[in-house]
């Protein structure tokens, strides 16, 4: 072993040390809620069969994932170490294995399908890291070469010690966010409100198979936001009412959970929801209605829309008649029978029946302004969707998936359909271009802001097959055919897809 050995094996150790800093640090500053290291070692824990998983609980007598994620870090460095000794010999390597280990992690991201940009963005700063540290170490190595000379020695010493310092700095200050969300994780955990589980009406679910659950569980339902997650402790959260009002309110998160609270199943679309897209879900929210509170304030004359705020910015502009009316437009500080998860708008989001998320749904909210359409312009209108947003009819097809084979002769076919406020009065299905047939409805709620499920059994002859659905609201309206895109208005169009029997 050359006597340069050691110190070009540390070198590729402190660049694997500060690149993966450098990612976590971007991730968890950008209030991703996982960052590379988390995602590679879901991926690997996914992977890993059952046995050895057991194994390592046995041995450990810890939950599989933090030794996995040790594990992971153990293997990247000892490949770091290796990579180092390589810095002169075959200076081209270590660049290589450098973007190999990023698209590992940034497929890892993708896998995991939460706050992938953020932690992209993560995994891109840890990969210019990992380049920008090799070349700071080059020139002395070079100068060390198979005798270390003092000179050399000297300036590599000094650079690792700098670089060690920085990544040291870097990790310390990029912990405090994670650091700040955990504590709010904890604190969240601790709430107890006065709020019930819900129980899903009987008959809701048609109990097939494979069939799309009716209730959606809060770790299935969508999350889609511009930016990262923002973190609020709930004894710092407060909510400003103004603007056309009589009299502004400052409502505290202890001021809601003492005011009498509502509850119902709503289910929520998001705008860029494709036709069959799974951008929806529908959740048991809980929380305080905003028309009382509008009430309180008192809104003059000429008022038609309310101004959402978010914590980061971001805003929403919704039809005051949407958050008057008799619909259970809420507060929301409750999800499923529990507070809000951080991803979801801890400590509290607006949830209005109907509409589309982005005039509607705001998380972390922070302020409600009584105005006018025409003194507003929010983000939603900004990027170029319609003003006021409201839900279409729609319907899905889950089941067959497209492209699938069907063994059996009798093929269980369903899905989803919805048209909030208004409800569905029928779904029916076309099979290879026959006649439409009618489907199967699951119960429904009183309120129809819920979506339903759908399912038939249909007879079909070995081949391949196409499957189309088209929904009818209560009010008697056929759901259109026209196919656009999600911008401005929402998508339309009849899902369909193909399949066949053998």
């Amino acid at each position: 072993m050359s006597r340069s050995t050691p110190y070009l094996a540390g070198a590729g150790v402190l660049t694997g040390i500060a690149g993966l800093a450098a990612a976590q640090a971007t991730a968890w500053g950008l209030q991703s809620s996982s960052g590379p290291i988390d995602a590679v070692a879901d991926a690997v824990g996914d992977y890993t069969p059952g046995s050895v998983g057991r194994w390592i609980v046995g041995k450990f007598g810890q939950p599989e994932a933090p030794i996995v994620e040790i594990i992971v870090v153990v293997v990247l460095l000892a490949l770091c170490a290796w990579l180092g000794t390589q810095f002169l010999k075959r200076p081209f390597l270590p660049g290589i294995a450098y973007v190999v280990f990023a698209l590992i992690g940034l497929g890892a991201i993708l896998r995991l399908g939460e706050s992938t940009v953020e932690s992209a963005l993560g995994m891109a700063v840890g990969l210019v890291t990992w380049v920008v540290v090799t070349r700071i170490f080059t020139g002395p190595l070079v100068a060390l070469g198979e005798d270390v000379a003092d000179p050399g020695r000297r300036g590599f010493l000094i650079r690792f010690g700098a670089v060690a310092v920085v990544t040291a700095l870097v990790s310390v200050v990029g912990s405090l966010p994670r650091r700040r969300r955990q504590r709010v994780e904890q604190e969240r955990l601790l709430l107890r409100l006065p709020i019930t589980r819900g129980t899903p009406p009987a008959g809701a679910d048609l109990a097939i198979a494979g069939l799309t659950s009716w209730e959606t569980a809060t770790e299935d339902f969508y999350e889609y936001k511009t930016g990262g997650v923002s973190v609020i402790p709930w004894y710092e959260w407060q909510l400003r009412i103004h603007g056309l009002v009589d009299q502004e309110l400052v409502l505290t998160y202890e001021d809601l959970v003492n005011r009498p609270f509502t509850e119902a199943w709503i289910t929520l679309c998001g705008v860029t929801n494709e036709v069959g897209g799974d951008v929806i879900g529908n959740a048991y929210w809980s929380g305080v209605r905003v028309a009382d509170l509008l009430a309180e304030a008192g809104v003059q004359a000429g008022a038609d829309a309310v101004l959402q705020t978010s914590q980061d910015g971001w805003t929403a502009e919704t039809p005051l008649s949407a958050l008057t009316d008799d619909r259970p437009a809420l507060l929301a500080l409750a999800m499923n029978g529990a507070p809000l998860e951080l991803e979801h708008g801890f400590p509290v989001r607006s949830i209005v029946p109907g509409l589309y998320g982005y005039a509607s749904a705001t998380k972390w909210l922070v302020d409600l302004e009584v105005t006018r359409f025409d003194q507003i312009e929010s983000d939603g209108v900004k990027d170029g969707y319609a003003e006021r947003g409201p839900v279409l009819t729609q319907s899905r097809i889950d089941l067959p998936e497209q492209g699938a084979e069907v063994a059996e002769r009798s093929v269980q076919i369903g899905g989803m359909a919805w048209s909030p406020r208004t409800g569905i009065r029928t779904v029916e299905f076309q099979i290879d271009g026959s006649a439409w047939q009618t489907a199967e409805l699951g119960a429904a709620t009183k309120t129809n802001d819920t979506w339903v499920q759908w399912a038939a059994v249909v007879d079909l002859e070995p081949g391949d097959h196409v499957l189309v659905v088209r929904a009818t609201d209560r009010n008697g309206s056929v759901q259109t055919d026209v196919e656009t895109k999600p911008k401005p208005s929402g998508a339309t169009g009849w899902h369909q897809v193909e399949f066949s029997t053998v």
